[in-house]
């Protein structure tokens, strides 16, 4: 991971495809980062990075990644939310050139229902959104359990804002496991991986599907056309 990562910021390598590891492993053995994302971040000196779930059919990015589900709801803010879609919209322009809609999911079920199911949506969500709408195409914020279906309808250059790992990953998973690909934005290098595990339950067996791995492969080809 660290020669890959030298020769990439040397100029060597063009873009970094990486394998799944063990988060749990890279503690026990006294990494002071949460996953390959940290790594590369730190080693790089990117001033931010963002993770981002792309597949033909549903592209997600991720407000937060690895933090606990209590730790959400006090990290959004409507200057942080004004910065990281500013962030996104910027990143994506450059490495795909042409601009993306964001369709921005609500927090609290139902969005929040006008403020009786939470009032996230309506006190730091929606003014945030407001403060980028023109420059940016921004929708939202909307129903979590309706924004995947909307951004499946809408087509593919439609991401879907989420606000934590699981609100974004249980859906792609479960509908684009095979073909799914983890990007990362903000590098100053392309970097793509598989959107899933080690799963070292079958490791050995012939049985692992390669399909993510070939389409982490394939996009981080095409980013560098």
């Amino acid at each position: 991971m660290r020669a890959a990562t030298d020769w990439a910021l040397a100029g060597r390598a063009s873009a970094v495809v990486t394998a799944p590891i063990s988060k749990e492993t890279w503690r026990r053995a006294g990494l002071p980062d949460n996953g390959h994302t940290g790594y590369l971040t730190r080693a790089s000196g990117a001033p931010r990075t963002a993770m981002m779930f792309w597949s033909a059919g549903l592209k997600v990015l991720l407000f937060t990644i690895h933090v606990p589900l209590r730790e959400v709801a006090p990290a959004l803010s409507s200057p942080e939310i004004v910065s990281f879609l500013r962030f996104a919209d910027r990143e994506l322009r450059r490495l795909f050139h042409r601009p993306f809609r964001f369709l921005v999911a609500g927090l609290n079920p139902h969005a929040g229902e006008g403020g009786y199911l939470g009032s996230e949506e309506r006190e730091i969500i929606a003014p945030a959104l407001a403060a980028v709408s023109g420059p940016l195409e921004v929708i939202g914020p909307l129903p979590p359990d309706a924004v995947f279906l909307q951004a499946q309808r809408e087509g593919p250059e439609t991401v879907v804002i989420c606000w934590y790992h699981d609100q974004g990953l249980i859906p792609f998973k479960l509908l684009h496991r095979n073909q799914g690909v983890n990007l990362t934005l903000g590098l100053p290098f392309v970097r793509t991986s598989p959107d899933h595990g080690t799963a070292s339950d079958i490791a050995g067996r012939g049985i692992a599907d390669p399909g993510s791995m070939i389409a982490a492969l394939d996009l981080a080809d095409s980013l560098l056309g």
